[in-house]
């Protein structure tokens, strides 16, 4: 049984990846995981790879959702994006790593904004 805070998360990564295929993307996978972290979604956007990280906040008070990502977070994505590259034969291809900002209105989860390359190695 899922706490109250994963079934919020699993339903913000439901809605982002709906979002993401009005938006032409193709999903490939969800929570991958390995022993370096876990990728939210991994879709594919024309030929590039997209390791996607969904984040989700009731407010932007304290900053947005894709703010909470810490340079130690974006280590572990890389890290577990390059295990998945090596597992799958993808080194030669393009890739990328998106933010989906989702914060909830009025009691329902609202995808805020997708951010396109929010971060390199």
């Amino acid at each position: 049984m899922l706490s109250p805070r994963s079934r919020i998360g699993r339903s913000a990564e439901i809605a982002a990846a709906a979002e993401l295929g009005k938006l032409g993307y193709r999903i490939l996978g969800s929570n991958y995981h390995c022993r370096w972290g876990e990728i939210d979604l991994i879709a594919q956007d024309g030929d590039c790879l997209v390791f996607v990280e969904v984040r989700c906040k009731r407010t932007d008070t304290f900053g947005t959702p894709a703010e909470s990502i810490t340079q130690a977070k974006q280590r572990r994505l890389i890290s577990t994006a390059q295990h998945y590259i090596d597992q799958h034969c993808l080194q030669d291809a393009a890739c990328r790593f998106d933010v989906v900002e989702i914060v909830e209105q009025d009691g329902k989860l609202q995808v805020k904004d997708i951010l396109k390359n929010a971060f390199t190695e």
